[in-house]
């Protein structure tokens, strides 16, 4: 589990628990500065096929051991959203895919992680998916035969990749 910080990274004095921001936060008192605790930057790729099918992934890890889930991951320090999104999809189905778009990103609260924040993005890819890095199984899924998904962030992505494809329908 990541811990919260209990020292100044500066300084290296202990930090302490103030109102700051309209929130409670970290704080070094020393260096009057307080200590931000961000998500951490992960995307999820909602993927259709020229069939209309959606390609779900089954999970190999913590957290949610085989549950379903979108194929994703967690940004590497020198990629963009989009990038990262695509990088995910391929290591864990092996596919390759086109952006079609940005479906805005959602907040998902982890216990090992404290807060993670997921890009979604909508793409276009097709072919057999094999089950790769991350997953124990990756196959397409008629739309009314979508599994639940594991996380809430990837439903509410889900859900909307969903209305905009009935939009642009």
């Amino acid at each position: 589990m990541r811990k919260r910080p209990e020292y100044c990274p500066d300084c290296g004095t202990r930090l302490s628990e103030t109102p700051f921001e309209g929130r409670p936060r970290r704080f070094c008192v020393k260096c009057g500065v307080p200590i931000y605790e961000n998500p951490l930057p992960a995307t999820c790729v909602v993927a259709v096929n020229n069939d209309g099918d959606f390609l779900i992934t089954k999970r190999a890890v913590e957290p949610g051991r085989g549950k379903w889930s979108l194929p994703g991951g967690f940004m590497e320090i020198d990629e963009t959203p989009e990038e990262c999104a695509l990088r995910e999809l391929f290591e864990e189905t092996g596919l390759t895919a086109d952006v079609i778009a940005h479906l805005g990103a959602e907040g998902q609260t982890s216990r090992k992680y404290i807060n993670v924040m997921v890009a979604g993005f909508l793409v276009r890819a097709d072919g057999e998916p094999r089950a790769g890095d991350d997953v124990s199984d990756a196959r397409w899924f008629k739309p009314f035969e979508v599994p639940e998904l594991v996380f809430s962030s990837h439903r509410k992505i889900f859900a909307r990749a969903i209305d905009l494809i009935e939009e642009m329908s």
